[in-house]
């Protein structure tokens, strides 16, 4: 790792921290909190099988697979929503993105009315916050970010274009030298890598080989698409680089033994039919704690997790109950449990869905319009409700796809001449889709053989839409309620919905205090 991404300034500041510890090593311990501290780590736009701890061969994340050795592995850990805003307003609200009103949505006000669990423990008594990116895109009306107060000033030089110069591991360092004495901390290590945009070719200059990467079924495989994804997985290698040096952090000040470290991502990888899509690769994200002397070392979990579970795993962890508006359920259990497999057999299936991701998606009738989707996914099976079929589900063509990334990938797919063999994959990856789509996941996890129209699984697809419904319905989901269409209206990157007019005009959002 060293030889790729050479001297940072992060390396001239541990050096500083380091010889601060070593002259105040006697205190260390006796002012360490009884309560656990807690570092969330999340990566802005990265696959679960991007790491080596999930199955990868061709990206290098060494500290993030030694905390899963060292931990607990999650195999089937979920955003809910797949992407950035709404999985992140789950994690922060511990309620399901359906249940958040405007926050269900991309580019959200979010509203007032919800708490926060970073807040909450700030109110508690715990040092909070955050670097990176923490609740976002969209716009808050308290005083911090819902993720807590911003840790972002210290600055580094990225090896390659496109990363960004927030000093994540820095700032942590930052903010831990304002943490009191016994004060416990709750920190966000928000990477905003491996979002777009990536430097074209940087692959070239770390001496990667096109034919080391893995190219997935709804692609087609070819040089263009191979060296995207080169470069996407040198910036997960970044995120990987900051845990590792957060985490010496907490080894050279005393305070690993007492950190509940979780790694994570929101969603998966910015490229066509994954992020912003209610596909595998999408929401199943990457789960990791390690809490040393209370989670057992080396297990693998099959317990369907949320993250709307999060928080309130969050808040019994420190001590606290869960705030009455969160939806989700406490986890802790089984992080202090001892074997691997499936813990609470309840936990065997999973919520997700999705409403307006990114604007000028479907304009038909002059707004924009989302693409309304719930699923349910278990061991078997991805059971997929498109609510609007007649939409494009990942924007209309004339307004540039805008629920997909710019990139490579992106190009070479809606460039394809209607001729070329290699059409199908355009209509894989950006067009339009069946009311229900069936998929045998172990199987299938590239999701590319829709079995919804096989007469042979029609009581399968019948048993999960029933089941589907009535959890979503018990938790008030407006979808369920004839009341959908209000997410469409809610207001979103600078426009509100006029109800006199039907539709979307200027809207100033509220100045933060």
């Amino acid at each position: 790792m060293t030889g790729i991404f050479p001297g940072t300034g992060m390396q001239k500041h541990l050096r500083v921290v380091a010889f601060s510890i070593l002259v105040f090593l006697p205190l260390v311990g006796v002012a360490e909190s009884s309560k656990p501290n807690i570092l969330f780590c999340i990566a802005d736009d990265a696959s679960m099988k991007s790491f080596g701890a999930y199955g990868d061969t061709f990206i290098e994340t060494p500290a993030i697979d030694k905390l899963a050795r060292e931990g607990l592995v999650f195999e089937n850990a979920f955003n809910g929503n797949p992407k950035c805003a709404p999985a992140r307003a789950s994690l922060v609200a511990g309620m399901y993105s359906w249940q958040l009103k405007e926050a269900a949505n991309h580019w959200p006000l979010f509203p007032e009315e919800f708490a926060f669990y970073p807040h909450i423990l700030m109110e508690k008594g715990y040092h909070v916050g955050f670097t990176g990116k923490g609740w976002g895109p969209g716009v808050y009306k308290t005083e911090h970010n819902p993720a807590g107060p911003a840790y972002n000033s210290i600055k580094t030089k990225p090896p390659y274009k496109g990363i960004n110069k927030i000093d994540y591991a820095g700032n942590f360092a930052a903010f831990l030298d304002e943490k009191e004495d016994r004060q416990p901390f709750c920190f966000w290590l928000g990477v905003k890598e491996p979002h777009r945009a990536y430097e074209e070719d940087s692959w070239k200059k770390a001496n990667r080989n096109l034919n080391d990467a893995t190219v997935p079924g709804f692609y087609p495989d070819n040089e263009t698409i191979r060296g995207d994804l080169l470069d996407y997985g040198l910036e997960v290698e970044w995120y990987d680089r900051h845990v590792g040096l957060a985490v010496e952090l907490l080894e050279e000040r005393g305070l690993l033994d007492n950190t509940l470290i979780i790694v994570t991502s929101d969603h998966g990888m910015p490229f066509p039919r994954v992020k912003g899509q209610i596909y595998e690769e999408a929401f199943r994200v990457p789960f990791i704690v390690y809490w040393n002397g209370v989670v057992t070392p080396g297990r693998i979990l099959s317990d369907y997790i949320s993250f709307a579970d999060v928080a309130p795993t969050l808040m019994e962890a420190a001590g606290f109950e869960a705030h009455p508006q969160m939806t989700g359920s406490s986890f802790l259990s089984m992080l202090k449990a001892e074997d691997s497999g499936r813990f609470d057999a309840s936990r065997d299936h999973v919520l997700l869905g999705k409403e307006r991701h990114d604007t000028g998606r479907a304009n038909e009738d002059g707004t924009d319009l989302g693409y309304p989707v719930r699923a349910i996914r278990t061991d078997e099976y991805l059971y997929v409700k498109n609510f609007k079929p007649e939409r494009w589900p990942v924007g209309n063509p004339e307004y540039g796809w805008r629920n997909c990334d710019g990139s490579p990938t992106k190009d070479f797919i809606t460039q394809l001449d209607p001729d070329s063999a290699d059409y199908r994959y355009y209509s894989l990856n950006f067009g339009k889709r069946s009311g229900e789509e069936l998929y045998r996941i172990k199987e299938d996890p590239d999701c590319l053989v829709n079995l919804a129209d096989n007469p042979i699984y029609t009581c399968v697809k019948e048993r999960l839409h029933d089941q589907m419904v009535a959890e979503l319905t018990e938790q008030g989901d407006p979808r369920m309620l004839g009341q959908g269409d209000i997410f469409d209206k809610y207001p979103h990157e600078g426009k509100i919905f006029n109800y006199d007019t039907g539709k979307m005009e200027g809207f100033k959002h509220p100045s933060r205090p």
